[in-house]
């Protein structure tokens, strides 16, 4: 098993290896004692492994209640988290007790968030069902849900208490969902390693995915632990993502989030003005899209709602090279601009 140790304003491990679903209960068990445990997951990830985690924390002594929603980021809504906070009241759980984050990012994002703002704060602990989970979004402690405007416009900073990802469920994941995943693994690797890079390039990570996914957690750790609140170098994270969001908001979010960023991450090497090959050569290796379908003013304008604009300006990540990256801040007027080099309509 890898362990990778977060040291924040809460401190927890991110505990990666095989079979660890089945000793959710037991891993739980030793950062909080036996309580009342709340598990909020979606439909589909009820049906796969709700009974598991369900068994494996009552045998460890846990009382478990579940409720899940229905899968997909269209139900990543306020009206969504209403919902599991007044369903967490209805049972009457306490601050005291635990919430269970169970599934993709979208059931650990919003579990996040109920968990944050329920009884001003509850403890919670993420058990991520994919891959782009395991390696991003149940770490770090960012959670939130989509507004009209934009995707993630409402949340906060919680930081869990324990992630357990079970690499058994990485490895049985379809295809679609393991290459979402590489998406962010990609980021990873043009930002800290350009080993990593071309070893998710070369489809050989699949091999040792235990060790390289320790190593994009631990990549993440490093940024989160310097700047949790995303003031500073934390920026860097969002590398191919304001250029991926615009494009899930075109599509109204039938372009997942992994290829999103895929794309997202072609567009920045094109907008920096370096040779964008390698990194097309790297997601088309891993079976994303590299060119959006949507025009550079069409994304440019869905782009101007994203969360990371402040006033007049917007801060890209745009990269030097495989495994170093440079911050942008740019006034928003520019963007369109920024977005015609991403999508290749001018040089």
């Amino acid at each position: 098993m890898e362990k990778v140790r977060v040291e924040a304003s809460g401190s927890y491990d991110v505990l990666i290896g095989p079979g660890l679903m089945e000793q959710a209960g037991e891993l739980t068990a030793q950062v909080i004692s036996p309580c009342r445990a709340a598990v909020i997951t979606d439909d589909i990830v009820q049906g796969l492994y709700g009974e598991k985690v369900k068994k494996s924390l009552e045998k460890a002594g846990f009382s478990v209640e579940m409720w899940a929603f229905s899968n997909g980021e269209r139900q990543k809504t306020m009206e969504t988290l209403t919902c599991a906070l007044c369903w967490l009241s209805e049972i009457g759980l306490s601050r005291s007790d635990v919430i269970i984050a169970l599934g993709g990012g979208v059931p650990g994002d919003l579990a996040g968030f109920a968990a944050a703002v329920y009884c001003r704060g509850t403890r919670f602990i993420q058990i991520p069902t994919t891959l782009l989970a395991a390696v991003d979004s149940s770490v770090g402690g960012k959670t939130a849900v989509d507004l009209p405007a934009g995707k993630n416009m409402a949340g906060a900073f919680h930081q869990p208490e324990l992630v357990i990802c079970d690499t058994d469920v990485m490895r049985n994941l379809p295809e679609a969902l393991l290459r979402d995943g590489t998406a962010e693994m990609l980021k990873y690797g043009m930002l800290e390693d350009a080993d990593l890079f071309d070893l998710m390039a070369s489809g050989e990570w699949k091999r040792q995915m235990d060790r390289v996914i320790a190593r994009c957690v631990a990549i993440k750790r490093d940024y989160v632990v310097q700047d949790e609140k995303d003031h500073g170098l934390r920026q860097f994270l969002n590398l191919g993502h304001t250029f991926g969001h615009a494009v899930e908001k075109c599509s109204a979010f039938t372009i997942t989030h992994g290829q999103g960023v895929g794309i997202g991450l072609c567009m920045a090497a094109r907008a920096a003005g370096i040779d964008a090959a390698y990194v097309e050569e790297g997601v088309r290796a891993c079976g994303l899209e590299t060119l959006s379908p949507y025009t550079a003013k069409e994304l440019a304008a869905a782009a101007l709602s994203d969360k990371k604009r402040k006033g007049g300006k917007i801060t890209l990540v745009l990269p030097i090279e495989k495994g170093k990256c440079r911050l942008q801040t740019l006034p928003v007027e520019e963007l369109p601009h920024y977005f015609a080099k991403g999508t290749g309509e001018i040089k």
